[in-house]
């Protein structure tokens, strides 16, 4: 453990900042719902990964996609997506807010259901990554931050096409069969004037790394725009998937050994854009999630113990933004009805309404700061008011000041509150947890160098944890403790070919970040918990990015983890690949030093595992 150590530290030395580093340049716009800024005016701790940063990771799902986000720990319990958690800088999965194009995906029942995406990486344009409470802009539900998935649209007819499969060469001895896994993942995009449909298809199949871990998913995706005149415009998407996956101790190990799930999500949006005129925007919107889990402890014998759980998610919202002088105005209002029909958490629902304004001001070119507050009413809770505040002052060309406050809230779902099981027992008293974060930073921006650096103090009332007395007792929730958490995040890039001015034929960038945490519990107290301290003390991720003869790609990532309530080890990861044409040709190892791992409870993830693809990219 000390040499893995030794080597994830030694990495974090080589090179600062990861490949999913922050775009600087201001041409990149951050798709907030209502006031979309440059990264450059920004006063908040974002990151966002593009299009080319996305093609460059040996992934093939969302899910791993995010395991190379700095301060963001992706628990996964299984290979390719099948499923996973996500929390930010410290917190539990219930408390991060996924959306695809702004619209919420999160799940009344649980939050292990947010990963459940029906977007394939073909359709992805960049994902942004807003790290702190964020209610101010998104509402409940965003503790920690919040993952925006913005899709391509596209500028010209076009069709995408990915095949690969890999295996880590050892064999199932139930079975006597090679674990393998293989898939596929084809786009096809028609754009006019006037017009534009994307329809994005995806496979995994496989037979898992481990007794009883075999995976099987269906993504399909389809989004459009029309444009009906200069002011006004329409955009619609869907998506769905249909993950089926052996969980052999996903959630009660070890009993729960021969276990099986299935999880199907569908969701679909539609939004009108009306801008009358060069100041006023306003953006109707109403979107639909539909989830269906359905486990099954032993997969041999479904009687024994089978839950079913359905929800149904509405949401209509109207955002609107005015440009006023050197400010702009946002405001808005949301309402989300959801409900639950449940062979074990029974019929319940419940609705949010939401309504929000905020103000962002620009002094001048180096000086900007915004304020805002959402109101939110619950049907079971009441109202709550969340405020915000931001500022940023470039104090010189290259150099800015920012420092933000913000406010968040988790409410308790259907899970908390109503399970039923031989471990674990709902708690119908509990109260949603609360948040207040302040944060400090300063970035140096230059085209072949940036760094940030930046501090933060997360403080959490009301903490849900599954706790319990004895070893012996069921899991229980209850609004636990108070925990502070305080942070520091750094990450940089250094982009050497441009600096060396070499040409086009070779291309070098060395990155890396680091996010050391310190949370503490105001009054530890003397019963078991389940989350409380489960963070990250120690990230790096560093990263070697090359291209050579403007064909070949080498890349290679380490990520080093140290998790207070666990072990630290180092990951690599390296892809090579060669461009023919419309052709990519690739090759991947994944955790080269064949580490022996685990990311939540008693799941031991995969060894070294070898993958081959190809990608087609062609242009109509």
């Amino acid at each position: 453990m000390k040499k893995q150590r030794i080597l994830g530290l030694g990495l974090v030395l080589l090179s600062f900042h990861s490949v999913a580093q922050t775009v600087t340049l201001d041409s990149v716009t951050i798709h907030d719902n209502r006031i979309q800024a440059p990264f450059g005016k920004q006063n908040r701790n974002i990151q966002v990964l593009d299009k080319k940063q996305i093609n460059a990771l040996p992934v093939k799902s969302v899910n791993e996609l995010l395991s190379y986000v700095a301060g963001a720990d992706l628990r996964q319990r299984g290979p390719n997506g099948t499923q996973s958690d996500i929390s930010i800088d410290g917190s539990t999965f219930d408390e991060v807010l996924i959306l695809v194009n702004g619209v919420k995906m999160s799940d009344p029942q649980t939050g292990h259901h947010i990963m459940n995406l029906p977007i394939p990486l073909s359709s992805i344009e960049q994902i942004e990554i807003l790290r702190g409470p964020s209610a101010m802009i998104y509402g409940v539900n965003t503790m920690a931050g919040a993952i925006n998935i913005v899709t391509r649209m596209p500028q010209q007819n076009e069709i995408n096409a990915q095949l690969y499969a890999g295996s880590n060469l050892m064999t199932d001895s139930a079975t006597g069969n090679t674990y393998y896994g293989w898939g596929i993942q084809a786009s096809a995009s028609l754009a006019g004037k006037k017009q534009s449909h994307t329809l994005s298809i995806a496979h995994d199949e496989g037979n898992g790394y481990r007794y009883n871990t075999g995976f099987n998913a269906y993504r399909i995706f389809y989004q459009n725009r029309f444009l009906l005149n200069k002011k006004n415009s329409i955009e619609a998407m869907g998506g769905y998937i249909n993950n089926d996956f052996d969980a052999n101790g996903y959630y009660a190990a070890p009993v729960d050994v021969e276990s099986k799930e299935t999880v199907q999500t569908a969701f679909g949006s539609i939004i009108y854009t009306f801008t009358p005129n060069e100041k006023l925007t306003i953006k109707p919107r109403v979107s639909y999630r539909y989830n269906n889990d359905d486990y099954i402890f032993i997969r041999q014998n479904p009687s024994y113990y089978h839950n079913i759980h359905e929800t149904n998610v509405t949401t209509g919202e109207i955002q609107t933004t005015y440009k006023l002088g050197k400010g702009i105005i946002g405001a808005g209002f949301e309402y989300r009805d959801e409900n639950i029909n449940s062979t074990n958490l029974g019929k319940r629902e419940r609705s949010n309404s939401g309504v929000f304004a905020e103000y962002k001001h620009f002094f001048s070119n180096k000086l900007n700061a915004g304020l805002g507050v959402y109101g939110n009413y619950n049907s079971d809770y009441g109202w709550q008011v969340f405020p915000g505040v931001d500022a940023g002052y470039r104090f010189m060309p290259k150099w800015k000041l920012y420092a933000n406050a913000s406010t968040g809230e988790r409410l308790p779902t259907y899970t908390d509150l109503y399970y039923k099981g031989p471990v674990n027992i709902g708690n119908t008293a509990l109260q949603p947890e609360k948040a207040v974060c302040a944060e400090g930073g300063l970035q140096f921006t230059h085209p072949v160098f940036f760094v940030q650096a930046a501090y933060f103090y997360r403080h959490i009332t009301d903490f849900i944890d599954w706790v319990r007395v004895l070893n012996t007792d069921p899991w229980q929730p209850q609004n636990y403790q108070s925990i502070n958490t305080q942070g520091i995040t750094m990450q940089t890039r250094y982009d050497l070919s441009k600096h060396a001015s070499w040409s086009d034929n070779y291309r070098l960038r060395l990155s890396a970040n680091y996010t050391y945490l310190h949370p503490q519990i105001e009054i530890p107290g003397t019963s078991i918990s389940k989350y409380t301290i489960e963070a990250l003390k120690h990230q790096a991720i560093a990263s070697v990015q090359s291209i050579l003869f403007e064909k070949w790609q080498i890349n290679i990532n380490a990520r080093y983890q140290y998790r207070i309530s666990a072990n630290d080890y180092t990951l690599i990861d390296a892809r090579i690949g060669y461009q023919i044409k419309k052709w990519f040709i690739y090759a991947d190892v994944n955790n080269i030093l064949d580490t022996q791992y685990k990311e939540t409870g008693a799941v031991q993830l995969p060894g070294r595992w070898y993958t081959v693809g190809v990608r087609f990219k062609t242009h109509m």
